[in-house]
């Protein structure tokens, strides 16, 4: 007799045939000729005694089909509650003993607010249902002052972009930053268990830039070997004026780092106020400046992707990498389109 799918039976009937054959089996049949009747395995007679010898009776019940529900469900009150608290809340807010919002971080908070324990991968699957995924977090200074960062993008920014467009102005984004030969990101294919080695000199050497980026895909940038002061400032806004002479005003954009403020730069700037203006971004926001997607390419791509042998390799790498951007305006123009930054575009 042919076999039959015993997975394909109803749970009900999977235990009718199992008491069957046991009782079969006591009556006297060989487990051989048990599963020739009931057209199951020889295999499957023997589990089934096994388990009534272990179990008696109960043993051979029909179970419910499917993943076990063992920490029970959300209503979607309670979702909605979860959802809301990870959009708006970091964990420790939460007073969580947790950093980052990971899967048993919301099965806490879960089983904190509700009373409901779920597992990790239900978890997961929640997560998954609600638009939520892994992602890396950016970081944001604790300093930060909301409600400046609020002011900034409905009132103080529209109001310097107007004026800019009446005075015919360009608006530069500014900012500088420090690029070291240690530097590394991305990943490499290795053996399992066996961690890639990334040959470089054990040296360390650096050196800095800084650059001014516009929504229209200008460029402007210096790199250099010694430490950013009020004089190498001035050096490159004496540059920058020179290039953009004849082509009205300028307005730039920068930070609050103690050299754009300080006396010297400050007398200069006002000493040609009909040529350039300065203005600064709110305190501990740099995802507000555009000009911070260039200096992560410029880690990305220009550092951290290539080994630079010395000090004077890493000056060619860098400024050709920026050369080469700046020849190309519509990848300047991409920074712009980040989410963060997105209200500068126009």
């Amino acid at each position: 007799m042919k076999t039959m799918d015993f997975r394909s039976l109803v749970p009900e009937a999977q235990e009718d045939l199992r008491k069957k054959a046991v009782k079969a089996v006591q009556n006297g049949m060989t487990q051989i000729e048990a599963a020739r009747v009931f057209g199951v395995t020889r295999q499957a007679v023997g589990a089934w005694m096994e388990s009534y010898a272990t179990g008696g009776w109960t043993a051979l019940k029909a179970r419910p089909r499917g993943r076990p529900r063992t920490g029970g469900s959300l209503e979607p009150w309670q979702a909605g509650q979860v959802v809301r608290s990870i959009e708006d809340r970091c964990p420790e807010q939460l007073k969580l003993p947790f950093y980052l919002w990971t899967r048993e971080a919301v099965g806490r908070l879960i089983e904190q607010r509700f009373g409901v324990a779920l597992s990790v991968w239900t978890v997961g699957r929640y997560l998954a249902r609600w638009g939520f995924s892994p992602q890396k977090p950016t970081r944001r200074a604790r300093e930060q002052d909301p409600a400046a960062v609020a002011a900034w993008l409905q009132q103080e920014y529209p109001r310097i972009r107007a004026a800019a467009k009446r005075a015919g102005a360009l608006i530069y984004w500014g900012d500088e930053m420090g690029l070291r030969s240690d530097h590394t990101t991305g990943r490499s294919f290795g053996r399992i268990g066996f961690t890639p080695v990334v040959l470089g000199t054990g040296r360390r050497f650096g050196c800095n830039m800084i650059s001014v980026i516009t929504n229209r895909g200008q460029m402007a940038f210096m790199v250099f070997k010694q430490r950013f002061t009020a004089e190498v400032f001035l050096q490159f806004l004496r540059r920058l004026l020179k290039q953009h002479r004849g082509r009205g005003p300028l307005y730039l954009i920068i930070d609050r780092h103690p050299v754009h403020v300080s006396r010297r730069v400050t007398g200069w700037v006002q000493a040609r106020s009909t040529r350039l203006k300065v203005f600064f971004l709110p305190g501990y926001s740099p995802e507000l400046n555009p000009d911070e997607l260039l200096n992560q390419d410029v880690k990305s791509n220009a550092v951290g992707r290539r080994r630079a042998a010395d000090q004077t390799g890493l000056l060619v790498s860098v400024r050709g990498y920026l050369r080469s951007t700046q020849r190309q305006p519509f990848i300047v123009q991409r920074y712009f389109n980040e989410s963060h930054v997105r209200y500068a575009a126009v």
